[in-house]
């Protein structure tokens, strides 16, 4: 992750190291070496995709991208965007990435809450699916992602209760995810709180660029607002389909690129709004190619 940029963008050296300074904690020899289940640990993943967003971010802006006319986050993500968008700065979103993170971890005793992606039902019948494997315990459907694409999350039982429904009620796959925490679900809502009381600590601006929230695919403008749907955001399902149809819909989108290491969101955005091109910025090869289109373009 991030290792081909590092040659040709300086800022990406720069934000790793502004990473570790703030943090007090090696994360790049974590990405690079692991050991992989410390770096799966959310405590670890949080605040090393973060940094690896804000990077890519900082590497278009940098290389001369076009300023965006609306962004969007998907659950950790939105952090990233907060800093792309002026709302707060780098290093308190590690901070605050670094305290949600522990604060998820601490909520549910490690291995007691899991998540699992459900490929091929409808999200009326995942979320009938969570109703019917939950019994006592917490099961939900917490990302919709892209049509037939929903993550469930809640206690581990519950979880692997509905693995074994899922394919019997129509669903063409459903796997574990190697996360150590239930994102998104009841589980989370201690933490709702302690982050609000977070937030009162760290200065917070309005949006330069728009920003469309998971909790409710809505941009706001008033930080009381931001700061509430961010708080919510950590207990509640990310709106990814609907927030999708959002750029499409209020803000005349032409075109989309992915900030970040890898190519999952531009392919989930590619089954949500298939008339729209969708771009990853994952190597400098990709960066380069979509500089020069949005540069022919304007």
């Amino acid at each position: 992750m991030l290792e081909s940029f590092t040659d040709h963008y300086p800022c990406v050296l720069e934000t790793l190291s502004e990473t570790a300074e703030t943090l007090g904690k090696p994360l790049v020899q974590l990405i690079r070496q692991g050991p992989e289940p410390d770096l799966n640990r959310t405590e670890n993943t949080q605040p090393a995709m973060l940094a690896a967003d804000v990077a890519i971010w900082r590497a278009w802006c940098n290389a001369g991208g076009p300023a965006p006319r609306v962004l969007a986050g998907h659950s950790l993500g939105e952090y990233a965007a907060l800093v792309a968008a002026g709302v707060i700065r780098f290093a308190d979103a590690l901070r605050l990435v670094q305290s949600r993170a522990r604060w998820m971890q601490a909520a549910v005793p490690e291995g007691a809450g899991a998540m699992a992606a459900v490929i091929g039902l409808a999200d009326e019948a995942v979320i009938e699916l969570c109703t019917h494997c939950a019994a006592d315990q917490v099961l939900q459907a917490v990302n919709f992602n892209a049509p037939g694409q929903v993550v469930v999350a809640g206690h581990r039982e519950a979880v692997d209760r509905l693995l074994q429904a899922a394919r019997p009620a129509g669903a063409r796959m459903a796997k574990i995810l190697p996360v150590s925490v239930p994102a998104h679900s009841a589980l989370m809502e201690p933490v709702a709180q302690q982050l609000r009381e977070l937030f009162d600590t760290i200065q917070w601006q309005r949006p330069r660029i728009p920003l469309v929230h998971n909790v409710d695919a809505r941009c706001h403008d008033e930080i009381d607002q931001i700061k509430d749907s961010l708080a919510r955001q950590v207990c509640s399902p990310v709106l990814w389909v609907a927030s999708m149809a959002q750029l499409a819909q209020q803000h005349t989108v032409t075109s989309v690129l992915e900030c970040g290491p890898g190519q999952v969101l531009t392919g989930l955005g590619k089954r949500c709004l298939r008339e729209l091109p969708f771009q990853s910025l994952a190597d400098p090869e990709r960066l380069g190619a979509a500089l020069k289109q949005a540069k022919e373009q304007t």
